[in-house]
């Protein structure tokens, strides 16, 4: 297991720039932008179809005011995912373009969304009443449209790139206000990028007569199908887990490129539901949160109940308590980096293996056992057994899943654990043994009462924004400085984040540190922090955990780097 924590380490940088494709960050921000509709959209859903499973009938006219939020948030994600993913990927691409030139992020958004309408919607027109009427088909302008968005953001972000790039232009004298000289400076790009979109979908329905997102949906969703197999979910739960061992957030690089399926999916299946089928398809959101996922990446829920319980060693008992509650919901990092498992050789086999066995023994409730496949897009920090229960409609089966994964997943980590936790109490009664000097943590303790000091004489509020990939491990160091601010009487305000949504505020804060799964975005986030002066930090696994956990740490640590 050593040599193959060495490879990864070595072969590492090549992950990383993987994962910093700037096209798949930007479908990874084009979605999180989205979640807001997904979420909200998904709640009223709810509300339409789960009291039918309990006996409830409500009113057709409440039924039809829940579907019709729907129909108009969710029905409409694929516009949406277009204009936010080609936003991103302009922004990412502004990081590349020759000085004193740059694309506008908002004009690329709304070009996209064009581009994406004239790839997926169709204008027919049909009898009603003896009257030739209009109708605007919408079918791919939800999650069926997807790929069909990519297409368009992709496209419309390259265009501008290259008419930017080459001054393809209309330029206006210097007194024309510049809202109004930007707007004509794009007009080539904008049109370029219109035509570009209008040609290949006239050429979709000229030869093959179906609209360009009908096709691609076509020609990609045999791969999709393929992936929804056995050995394609135990794949895909795989490398996700390979690459969060490696500290690279997997869900950004192996989620990212078939986000597209994930929730066109989930929309199928309650639609085999509701025509009184059985939504069977796993390769779902949900399935990989709640399922596949169970407790985050690597399948994590039962590991802090294990340290707790079974464990010896002081460090897995202090990380089991305070990494379950976060776990529960979801948010694994402290366990990841604090235990760690990240590059532990000891834990690479468990963390591969638990969560494609929970894929396997998942796809066998749905196909064999009969469980419904999720049908919903639940919060992703909901405890496992109550997001899978939710999202499968109720299935009681579910619960019975859950109890079967927790066993399963205790059987598979416990003996690595054991093996760890033996390890470790060697190591802990060596130090014990040895005994330590108190010169370094006084010595530590004078540096950072001077730093704090010096931060308190100038008077200046302290407005610090933390990034992690998801807004979750970002959250629990944004509260302990809160926390830890407060203790010290330090004028300081913090705000959680995900990396992706921060662009439009980043401007507001003086300080942003970057969670240890966002530690591969330093270099690319370096020059825009200089730019607006803002301090950039970030930190090792197990440092960052230690601090969530120890809020007055977390201020000395702050105030000692802006000390430097």
């Amino acid at each position: 297991m050593d040599a193959i924590v060495k490879f990864l380490e070595k072969h590492q940088a090549l992950f990383d720039k993987i994962s910093k494709n700037i096209y798949l960050v930007a479908i990874k921000d084009g979605f999180l932008s989205n979640m807001p509709i997904v979420l909200f959209s998904s709640l009223f859903l709810l509300l339409s179809t789960l009291p039918a499973y309990v006996g409830i009938t409500l009113p057709s006219e409440v039924l039809d005011f829940f579907n019709k939020i729907y129909a108009y948030t969710m029905g409409l994600l694929g516009i949406m995912v277009a204009g936010t993913t080609a936003s991103s990927l302009a922004m990412s691409m502004n990081r590349r373009m020759p000085s004193g030139k740059s694309l506008n992020p908002t004009s690329c958004m709304v070009c996209a969304m064009c581009g994406m309408f004239l790839l997926s919607v169709t204008n027919d027109v049909v009898s009603i009443g003896g009257t030739d009427t209009s109708v605007f088909e919408t079918g791919y302008m939800g999650t069926k449209g997807f790929l069909a968005a990519f297409v368009s953001a992709f496209l419309t972000v390259n265009i501008y790139k290259v008419c930017i790039s080459h001054n393809v232009t209309i330029k206006l004298p210097k007194e024309v206000p510049g809202a109004i000289a930007q707007s004509f400076r794009d007009i080539f790009a904008f049109g370029f990028s219109i035509l570009a979109c209008a040609v290949i979908d006239l050429a979709s329905r000229t030869l093959l007569a179906v609209p360009f997102a009908n096709l691609v949906s076509a020609l990609i969703s045999p791969l999709f199908s393929a992936v929804d197999t056995y050995p394609g979910m135990a794949l895909i739960e795989g490398a996700v887990a390979l690459f969060q061992f490696m500290g690279i957030h997997g869900a950004s690089v192996v989620m990212s490129p078939i986000n597209a399926a994930l929730y066109g999916n989930t929309v199928t299946n309650l639609e085999v539901f509701q025509a009184g089928g059985h939504p069977s398809i796993a390769l779902t959101q949900d399935f990989t949160s709640f399922i596949g996922g169970l407790g985050g990446s690597g399948c994590t829920f039962i590991v802090p109940i294990i340290l707790i319980m079974f464990m010896r060693s002081k460090q897995l008992k202090a990380m089991g308590k305070a990494s379950i509650i976060p776990v529960i919901f979801g948010v694994n990092e402290p366990v990841l980096f604090g235990m760690p498992i990240v590059l532990n050789p000891y834990m690479f086999v468990p963390f591969l293996a638990a969560p494609m066995v929970n894929a396997i023994i998942g796809k066998f409730f749905i196909d064999v056992i009969g469980m419904n496949a999720p049908m919903y897009t639940m919060p992703w920090a909901l405890p496992g057994p109550i997001g899978a229960f939710l999202t499968t409609g109720l299935d009681l089966r579910s619960l019975v899943l859950m109890a079967v994964l927790l066993v399963v997943d205790f059987v598979i980590y416990y003996p690595f654990c054991k093996a760890y936790d033996h390890q470790l109490c060697l190591e802990e009664s060596a130090k014990e043994a040895a005994g330590t000097s108190d010169a370094d943590a006084i010595a530590a303790q004078e540096n950072a009462a001077k730093a704090l000091e010096a931060v308190k004489s100038k008077a200046e509020q302290i407005r610090v924004l933390v990034l992690c990939q998801g807004a979750g491990t970002s959250t629990l160091l944004a509260n302990a400085l809160r926390e830890g601010a407060a203790a010290k009487g330090i004028d300081l305000v913090s705000q959680s984040g995900a990396y992706g949504s921060h662009y439009e505020t980043m401007n507001q804060y003086n300080v942003i540190v970057l969670a240890p799964q966002a530690r591969m975005y330093y270099d690319a986030m370096k020059a825009d922090t200089d730019r607006l002066g803002i301090k950039l930090l970030t930190t090792r696994g197990k440092q960052y955990i230690d601090l969530t956990n120890d809020p007055e740490g977390a201020i000395d640590w702050i105030v000692q780097e802006l000390a430097k």
